[in-house]
């Protein structure tokens, strides 16, 4: 790789043996918004998000790395031997506006120019078609260089139909919680419930504070839904002063929150998660003492507070704790299937750990990126599917350097396929309100790095097979032509028969048959199918045993997928597909919906 160390603005700004490369990209920004003095034009991450996501995909070993003292330990990103690039196209937002197409797209060409391997992309926008879609279309360019495109699913779970960065080539990574918390118990009554928190502020040990409902203590010039939510000047100092205030989730950043109830002369703060976020916490670094509890947790809290003439609580300092259980189960945030934009391709892909991620940090930013907040650290700990999107970037790197002869949706099928649909109880992943997942909420489950190394098995696909694809989807030779010059068949095939680690029927009336391809990049053998029909479907695979002789050996299979009995109407039924030679187990899920009558 040649990158450029751009800092023709920005003078003391400079790259070194781990970054060997940085630059920027705003034209777009500018000529949307006009000329801003405040652009600071120079690749330097200004609010942090660029330093945590880059220093997850490849940050070299550090020791000694924690937020505030919390999780205190040797921090290093997925590939942390990889020499790293920064290609920087988004910008402060102007009116909800930050990161531009033209920007989007001059960051893509500059990375395929400058011979990247790995492309970690944490940032999208809302679904659209392949062709107006920047992501989708820069991404294009890179996969037929043999750069793998990583990409994040978006953050506004758990909304059905949410999910982003849809097109095929894409690895699209859904976010998860790990087995690490910090936990921040808030006290009242006989009850003792767990929070999250990485506040350093405490209050008196052995001392209850009044509490107050923050709805309960609306000022006078504003309503009783802002108070609820704790929004800026939102809070009646003479109502608040010396309480905890309960606040609830939604609306305005978490910490934001906490500044509002601090401004207001509050001395703690417990935010309770709203019904969208269940039972997902996540520990930010709050300015004064708070614990954020889950939703059922919370009506407790509420119901305490509605019974009680002098309800009185206090929060527990914060603290590291490992190996809790449920893990993972899904972020509340992260968003869902099914696919809007190609419901024959299931999205996201993948899920990886993304609340509560410890990771280098830009100093030109506050931890909880407030200006009423003075601290300045070079680590924090942040949550989203941006978070996530790099922790599989860096396995891709990884799986690059150990099989450089794989293509990008080669690494991904084994990615896809070694995942993990269990927990660590060894139960079904769980949702964010601790009921069964599905692929619409992890794809086909949740990262498995050593699994990945040897998945036995892939589903592979070349450039042709995007560009049927697309000819599948209506798509005409000479719109193609802008991604590659092509000319579509006259026989258009399935949109379900594209060569994808997963199988998704949209809409299933009668027999409805798939057809996958398999490529051996293992040792030689043979491999059985076996089916988890989807309720209400019954499943055969022909051939049922397929075996391989060589590396590289590629064979074909079809899947027959027939409705029997009562169908379930509007709803999606899932089952899997599993591959088995006794040491690799190829697996698939499953998505399937009934067509209405």
């Amino acid at each position: 790789m040649e990158g450029i160390c751009q800092n023709d603005n920005d003078t003391k700004f400079s790259c070194n043996r781990k970054l060997i490369g940085a630059r920027y990209f705003s034209k777009g920004y500018e000529a949307a918004i006009g000329p801003q003095s405040l652009v600071v034009r120079s690749p330097r991450d200004t609010d942090g998000h660029g330093t945590h996501t880059l220093s997850t995909a490849g940050g070299s070993p550090v020791s000694g790395a924690n937020v505030l003292g919390y999780g205190n330990g040797t921090a290093k990103g997925g590939s942390p031997r990889a020499r790293v690039a920064a290609y920087k196209v988004c910008w402060p937002p102007v009116n909800g506006s930050e990161c531009f197409d033209a920007d989007i797209l001059a960051g893509f060409e500059a990375a395929i120019h400058d011979g990247v391997d790995v492309l970690s992309v944490s940032l999208g926008s809302d679904p659209s078609g392949y062709f107006g879609d920047g992501i989708a279309i820069g991404a294009f360019h890179a996969i037929r260089r043999g750069i793998a495109v990583v990409s994040s699913a978006g953050n506004s779970g758990p909304k059905p139909g949410s999910v982003t960065n849809l097109a095929p080539w894409l690895l699209t990574v859904g976010a998860s919680t790990m087995d690490r918390q910090f936990p921040a118990f808030v006290l009242f009554g006989k009850h003792r419930l767990k929070g999250e928190s990485l506040s350093t502020a405490s209050l008196p040990r052995n001392k209850m504070l009044p509490l107050i409902r923050s709805g309960d203590a609306a000022a006078a010039n504003a309503s009783y839904e802002d108070a609820n939510f704790c929004k800026m000047g939102s809070l009646d100092a003479k109502k608040v002063k010396g309480k905890i205030v309960v606040c609830v989730r939604g609306i305005n950043a978490r910490v934001e929150k906490g500044e509002v109830v601090m401004l207001a002369g509050g001395k703690g703060m417990v935010l309770v998660n709203d019904p969208s976020s269940g039972d997902e916490t996540i520990a930010d670094p709050h300015l004064l003492p708070a614990t954020h509890i889950s939703y059922s947790d919370g009506l407790k809290l509420f119901s305490y507070l509605d019974s009680t003439k002098f309800p009185k609580g206090s929060i527990s300092h914060p603290f590291t704790m490992l190996g809790n259980k449920p893990a993972p189960f899904m972020a509340s945030f992260s968003s869902r299937g099914p696919n809007i934009i190609t419901p024959e391709i299931l999205k996201p892909d993948i899920i990886g750990p993304g609340v509560s991620i410890i990771a280098a940090y830009s100093k030109a930013s506050s931890p909880t990126g407030l200006q009423f907040d003075k601290r300045r650290l070079p680590f924090n700990s942040e949550s989203g599917t941006s978070m996530s999107c790099p922790h599989i970037a860096g396995i891709v790197g990884l799986l690059k350097a150990l099989h450089p002869e794989w293509s990008p949706s080669a690494i991904k099928s084994a990615i896809m396929t070694t995942s993990r649909s269990r927990d660590n109880t060894k139960e079904p992943i769980k949702s964010s309100f601790l009921a069964k997942a599905n692929p619409f909420d992890y794809g086909s489950g949740h990262i498995w790095p050593s699994r990945a190394m040897d998945p036995g098995l892939v589903y592979d696909l070349d450039m042709i097979d995007y560009l049927k694809f697309l000819c599948s989807l209506g798509y005409n030779s000479s719109q193609i032509s802008t991604f590659e010059a092509y000319k579509c068949p006259l026989n258009l095939t399935s949109l379900m028969d594209l060569n994808y680690p997963s199988i998704t029927v949209p809409s299933l009336k009668e027999t409805v048959t798939v057809v996958r391809r398999l490529k051996n990049v293992g040792t030689p053998g043979t491999y059985v199918a076996y089916v988890r029909n989807p309720i209400g479907v019954t499943m055969s695979v022909n051939p049922e045993r397929i075996t391989f002789e060589k590396v590289g050996e590629e064979k074909e299979f079809e899947v027959k997928l027939m409705p029997v009995g009562a169908s379930e109407g509007n709803d999606y039924v899932f089952g899997s597909l599993e591959w088995s030679d006794g040491k690799h187990n190829v697996r698939s899920p499953i998505t399937v919906k009934f067509k209405e009558n």
